[in-house]
């Protein structure tokens, strides 16, 4: 099949062509709302929805859940490397311990820093990726890969590919939500939310929760009385058929389809968003129990909060980010992390906490994946004094909820937490875990681009069995 006919066939004709078990599943979770699947899927999806939380600039796992004693015997001793690696920022400095108390919770006994007190009441609930590691040093490349599997641009991040596999839950809100920090987007931009070779529909939309209407434009200003309902409705109307007419001669763009697409959903969100993305409908006590009520943790938890509504009214992915890019404001501590870490997991740690509770309060923890990741870790040696450099060799993921057993961990780094020591795990084992649990296989949801089968996990990947239930 060559490549212009691949980008010309739409995701139900790709569907119906394939054949195998992939296709039939595909097909059956895009039309379960309509018609019951004669083929079953070849195992049983766990989850019906995802909420990705994404700590923008590389959290330090020797600080907050890979608690490391070994840096307490070795602290300010000049072990690290000679030469500054690729990626670093500066050279190696000397060992540094973690400033911050680290206790054992649960019955799992899961050590915890002090800096995730509501978060370390959960850790029973919790499965652990403790030796999540990556290709790079590198804040691009590095987020990039977490998302897409690929250190480059234009590829299609995770949210788009089970968006493309599974299709919308509901037609009146989008299949793939993206709740940026208010402070900005994160490194590569929205190219973090990209489609990439996948018709543009698929990409992420991205909402600005903080903002007054978090959806712009979805009305008109009542400054125009011309914009009423009836007029809307004929413009849309003649635009629509201008709009197909040019599409007709042009199948292998998809940017026009995914436009009258998104004209469509607008029209439909006029009636469901006002509702969906009001937070204020919520109990005041559940608003402040999120973090609302507090400064540091308002815009965190309020997304937090959005992120449980959406899911909770058919949107399939939600990512909430924490931080923005840049050199301050988020994970990336390198200049004093005794000072920078704690504000960040303070904006973060009860709106997680109380997510969690609050899904598992309305039943959703049956069918609701959340998962907790950054692009990389810190070095356990110091920089400018009190501050962590860049560290591809070893991270902590998590994930709760639909599938997964809880409790437990897989992986472990080695003593100072710099490089992984066993059951290394990368994005590919990360992402073919969430398509396994959305009953997706990750070795046959392919796209053929430019002559190659295309797919999330590339050529590698395996299913963590060890962390699902």
């Amino acid at each position: 099949m060559d490549t212009l006919h691949q980008q010309r066939m739409t995701r139900r004709n790709f569907l119906a062509e394939a054949g195998g078990g992939f296709a039939a599943l595909a097909l059956a979770q895009m039309m379960a709302r309509d018609a019951s699947a004669e083929t079953l899927p070849p195992f049983r999806p766990r989850a019906r929805r995802v909420i990705q939380l994404f700590m923008t600039g590389g959290a330090s796992p020797m600080d907050t859940f890979d608690y490391k004693p070994e840096l307490e015997r070795l602290h300010g001793q000049e072990l690290g490397p000679k030469e500054k690696p690729d990626g670093f920022t500066a050279p190696a400095g000397a060992i540094m311990k973690s400033p911050f108390a680290f206790a054992q919770h649960g019955e799992s006994g899961r050590w915890v820093s002090s800096v995730f007190p509501e978060q370390a009441k959960l850790v029973d609930e919790m499965a652990f990726l403790m030796a999540m590691t990556t290709k790079t040093n590198v804040h691009g490349p590095g987020t990039y890969m977490m998302n897409s599997g690929f250190l480059l641009p234009g590829f299609p991040c995770m949210g788009s590919w089970i968006s493309y596999a599974l299709g919308n839950v509901v037609d009146n809100l989008p299949t793939f939500v993206v709740l940026p920090d208010a402070r900005g987007l994160p490194y590569n931009q929205k190219g973090c939310f990209s489609s990439g070779f996948l018709p543009v529909i698929h990409q992420g939309t991205v909402i600005n929760a903080a903002a007054p209407q978090p959806v712009p434009d979805l009305f008109a200003d009542p400054a125009y009385a011309f914009a009423n309902p009836a007029q809307d409705a004929a413009g849309l109307a003649l635009l629509d058929g201008m709009n197909r007419r040019y599409a007709a001669g042009r199948s292998g763009d998809t940017r026009l389809d995914a436009r009258i697409d998104s004209y469509e959903l607008a029209a439909k969100m006029q009636l469901s968003a006002p509702e969906a993305f009001d937070v204020s409908r919520e109990p005041q006590w559940l608003q402040n129990a999120y973090g609302m009520d507090a400064e540091i943790a308002n815009d965190f938890g309020r997304r937090c909060l959005l992120a449980r509504r959406l899911v909770e009214r058919g949107v399939r992915f939600v990512q909430v980010w924490s931080g923005a890019q840049g050199a301050v404001k988020n994970w990336d501590n390198h200049a004093n992390i005794v000072e920078e870490l704690p504000p960040m997991a303070a904006s973060v740690d009860r709106p997680i906490a109380t997510l969690l509770r609050d899904l598992k309060a309305r039943g959703m923890d049956q069918d609701t994946l959340v998962i907790w990741t950054t692009e990389f870790g810190r070095t356990p040696f110091a920089q400018a004094g009190a501050g962590r450099d860049h560290n591809g060799g070893s991270f902590v993921t998590w994930l709760w909820g639909a599938g997964v057993n809880p409790g437990i961990s897989y992986g472990q780094s080695d003593d100072w937490g710099y490089k992984t020591a066993e059951n290394e795990t990368y994005c590919y084992d990360l992402h073919a875990t969430v398509l396994h649990l959305l009953g997706i296989d990750h070795e046959r949801l392919t796209v053929r681009k430019d002559g190659i089968d295309r797919r999330l996990t590339d050529v590698h990947g395996k299913v963590i069995k060890e962390i699902i239930a």
